[in-house]
C-alpha cells in the first residue's frame, strides 16, 4: 500500500465517520475513532451491498457513500451490544 492510498483510506474513513456520528446523533468516537469505524464500516458496507446485489459504482463519492452506509450499521450495532 502507498502513502497516497493510505492517506485516501483515512480521508475516506474520516469523511464516512464523521457523517455517520452525525446521522446517528452523538454515537461518534471522536476523530480517531470515526476514522476508524469508517475504514471497517467501508468492509461493513461493501460486505452488506453485495449481499443485497446492490452497486453505487467507482470513484471517490461512491466509496464515501459505501464506507458511510457501513459506518452507520456498525454504529447501530454498537449502539445494540452498548444497551445490552
Amino acid at each position: 500500500m502507498t502513502l497516497q492510498s493510505l492517506l485516501v483510506v483515512l480521508l475516506v474513513g474520516g469523511i464516512a465517520g464523521w457523517l455517520a456520528g452525525l446521522v446517528m446523533k452523538g454515537r461518534g468516537f471522536g476523530i480517531l475513532g470515526n476514522i476508524v469505524v469508517g475504514v471497517i464500516g467501508a468492509f461493513v458496507g461493501s460486505f452488506t451491498l453485495g449481499l443485497v446485489g446492490i452497486s453505487i459504482g467507482g470513484g471517490f463519492i461512491a466509496a464515501v457513500a459505501n464506507a458511510f452506509i457501513g459506518a452507520v450499521i456498525l454504529l447501530f450495532l454498537i449502539g445494540l451490544i452498548k444497551r445490552a
